[in-house]
């Protein structure tokens, strides 16, 4: 997604940020910009500074997207920052955090690759007073983290299982109970288990589902129901195309339709779709595609759903989330405690983190002109050609 997307969002956290100032009474608020110690004393507060921001990969549009929001808006504020991709590769994202370090980052913003690898380096920003924001993957069990910033990652679980029960006709859009009754042949995919979001996925879409599979309106062929059997480790499309060619050579050899299919990402959800329009199914859901969900709102998806090809997708505003983090990143540097919204829910093993939480939206075909273009995210252009501009 280009940089010009944001341009907005930076702006709007400029005021937002001004206005707090302006009506605060804590720490940073005052003229001087000091702040008390607690025993008497002040500081002074630092203007500007190095701010560190470790994205997971590039290999995936969304993360670069956020990476370039985060950065955006902390430049805007006056801010240096070192982005930094890892390509999916544990030791390159330490080394780069370790880097960050060094180099004397006032503050770290990081989406780990594997949320319990980080553990001597969240030491070491510990040790030198570095704040850590834990950006929409939960950093667990450390002490040394601070805050998270993430989207009510249970409710896009039960967001994604009930967007295949519309697909499936068993619900209408509005929640309100559709006509079909079944019983329908599903599949199951969860996320990367090194990624903690991907357990919320799980948890709120089988939460949802269980009393469908229960009454035997939905039935999973295959057998495989635990995350342990249907996880895709690194959220690679590839491996889901190959773990969908398996399933369709070994359960549905036989001719056993198949209705739909629960995936919790875009990159996923076209590598499943590949897989069963490569053995003739389709090539729309008008023409007997299975229903296929996702999330991420990744361009490629919303032409796919636009096309009915995909059938849903989750949208959680890449936008907002970068400029909470933002926030969260400019209270710390003023000596203030980020605002929370949720503080008993993301308990990372050793602490409840502090955490704000962001609504997200299901995009169906009827629905992207009003969410995803008159909001700016993604243009007419974009839709139609499947391909980010700039």
């Amino acid at each position: 997604m280009s940089t010009r997307k944001f341009a907005a969002v930076a702006a709007g956290l400029t005021l937002a940020l001004s206005l707090a100032a302006c009506g605060g009474s804590g720490a940073g608020s005052t003229d001087d910009e000091s702040t008390d110690t607690g025993d008497g004393t002040t500081t002074e507060t630092e203007e500007g500074g190095l701010i560190g921001v470790a994205m997971p990969t590039q290999t995936s549009e969304r993360w670069i997207a956020d990476g370039n929001a985060v950065k955006d808006g902390l430049e805007e504020l006056g801010y240096e920052v070192d982005l930094q991709f890892a390509n999916d590769d544990i030791p390159t994202q330490t080394q780069q955090i370790d880097q960050m370090i060094t180099n004397g980052a006032k503050a770290l913003i990081i989406a780990a690759i594997d949320g319990t690898a980080l553990t001597s380096q969240l030491e070491a920003a510990a040790a030198a007073d570095i704040p850590v924001i834990s950006y929409d993957r939960l950093i667990r069990d450390s002490e040394n983290v601070d805050f998270y910033v993430t989207f009510d990652n249970y409710k896009v679980g039960v967001q994604q299982a009930n967007s295949l029960l519309v697909g499936l006709g068993l619900l209408n859009a509005d929640g309100s109970e559709g006509d079909a009754t079944g019983p329908f042949n599903v599949e199951l995919f969860a996320g990367s288990l090194d990624d903690n979001n991907a357990h919320f996925f799980w948890k709120g879409a089988m939460d949802t589902l269980k009393p469908y599979f229960d009454a035997g309106t939905l039935v999973v062929p295959s057998g495989q129901m635990d995350i342990e059997q249907t996880n895709i480790l690194r959220w690679q499309q590839e491996t889901a195309q190959r773990r969908m060619e398996d399933l369709l050579t070994g359960t549905y050899n036989d001719g056993k339709p198949l209705h739909g299919v629960l995936s919790p990402y875009d990159g996923l959800s076209r590598g499943i779709i590949t897989a069963l329009q490569g053995v003739g199914m389709g090539p729309t859901v008008a023409e007997g595609l299975p229903v296929v969900t996702g999330q991420d709102a990744e361009i490629a998806s919303v032409k796919s759903i636009a096309d009915d090809v995909q059938f849903s997708t989750i949208f959680k505003d890449t936008r907002k989330l970068a400029a909470q983090a933002v926030i969260a990143a400019e209270a710390y540097l003023k000596g203030e405690t980020p605002e929370a919204n949720d503080t008993t829910t993301y308990d990372n093993g050793v602490k409840v983190v502090p955490s704000f939480l962001l609504e997200s939206d299901v995009v169906y075909a009827d629905n992207i002109q009003s969410l995803l273009v008159d909001s700016g995210y993604w243009t007419e252009e974009e839709v139609a050609s499947g391909v980010a501009e700039g």
